[in-house]
């Protein structure tokens, strides 16, 4: 078996897993992940608020008021677009402290009818988080429930919003070498660090099962793989019941090569095996494979196009001017700020974050989507 450098660690988290390793040998990358993230007692998000200044990384939301507003109006028209079903359940995967939910339901003012079609239900496993979103939300005056997976859910018509959820979930990692391709996991190295190391055996027809155009990599190529179930279930519920759901998140519009999995710390990047649960741990999006998994539960998918483009379709631009005019010149600096951040190349998120969608068969093409970008619509 191969492996590379270990990296030793002092977190509670840390002797869980080195204890299960030692009893079921190396790891899966993805159960890893799902324990530093999700562990009951010391998992990253089951302990903390990651998010804001204080915290790791900061998101959309938490830049400016505008991005979710834009999301609730988009949501708004969606919704006419489905022939305005009542009631209609909003739903948010992976909500944040609330920030995006809050901001979406203030533009849903504009459209009474649909306000007071709204049922808002929130899919959150950390009881953290779920205590901000309590208190994000206490105001709106919409009912809230409060879900630990998306099967929980109530049947009926949906309007989903995930933002930077896909990134957490958790991915496996395969590398090519000489005699075919091998599951990368996490072993305990010499020091009692965790490792990456190559099981021994080769997967047999993993390269028959790949897209033609992926196969004949070179020695040394990193593919990853990541369930997205959640997603799946929402487009299984999408195709019954109708409804459209909107994923927004830093990845790739098709499928590549290399290792993107990254830990953030205090707003820098950390060593992804270190001190497991005391870092978020996420991975780039794959938006062709994902298009590929909803579409295959009957959905039509749209996108990806990027967060710059998209936003300025919905009219970030126009919504930025009209928050200038009311506002001091320190305001006006931050709006002027928050929409490069939110649109503009990087440093911004405009390019690298991307939005795609997915909605049932007879919707039509959802606002921001209404022509293609780059590669076009990937499983339409």
């Amino acid at each position: 078996m191969h492996s590379s450098i270990a990296h030793a660690g002092t977190s509670a988290l840390t002797r869980v897993i080195r204890s299960m390793i030692a009893a079921e040998g190396p790891m899966p990358v993805s159960r890893f992940m799902t324990l530093a993230l999700g562990h009951p007692r010391y998992g990253y998000y089951m302990t903390r608020d990651p998010l804001g200044a204080e915290g790791d990384f900061t998101t959309a939301p938490e830049v400016s008021q505008m991005f979710g507003e834009l999301l609730g109006l988009w949501c708004a028209e969606v919704w006419r677009l489905m022939r305005m079903p009542r009631p209609v359940r909003l739903v948010e995967l992976g909500p944040g402290r609330g920030t995006l939910m809050r901001d979406a339901l203030r533009a849903s003012k504009v459209t009474p009818e649909f306000r007071s079609a709204l049922e808002v239900h929130l899919v959150e496993t950390s009881p953290v988080l779920r205590e901000a979103q309590r208190a994000t939300l206490a105001a709106p005056g919409v009912p809230v429930a409060w879900h630990e997976r998306a099967e929980a859910l109530p049947d009926g018509p949906l309007l989903v919003l995930a933002n930077e959820f896909v990134d957490a979930l958790p991915v496996d990692q395969f590398v090519k070498a000489e005699d075919g391709w091998h599951e990368r996991r996490v072993e305990v190295g010499a020091d009692s660090g965790f490792a990456f190391a190559l099981m021994p055996a080769a997967l047999p027809g993993f390269e028959d099962r790949l897209p033609p155009r992926l196969r004949r990599q070179p020695p040394g190529a990193l593919l990853e793989r990541r369930d997205y179930g959640p997603l799946c279930e929402i487009a299984r519920r999408i195709a019954m019941f109708g409804g459209a759901a909107l994923v927004v998140d830093y990845g790739h519009a098709r499928t590549s090569f290399g290792n993107t999995l990254q830990a953030v710390r205090a707003h820098e990047y950390a060593d992804p095996l270190l001190d497991p649960g005391e870092a978020d741990l996420t991975a780039h999006v794959d938006f062709e494979a994902l298009a590929a998994a909803v579409k295959e539960r009957g959905v039509r998918a749209h996108g990806p196009v990027s967060q710059g483009v998209f936003l300025r379709r919905l009219g970030i631009e126009l919504r930025a001017d009209r928050l200038r005019r009311h506002a001091g010149a320190t305001d006006r600096a931050a709006v002027d700020a928050a929409l490069s951040r939110l649109s503009g190349p990087a440093p911004g998120m405009g390019e690298l974050f991307k939005a795609l969608t997915f909605a049932h068969r007879d919707l039509p093409r959802p606002p921001g989507f209404d022509s293609a970008e780059g590669p076009g619509d990937l499983a339409a």
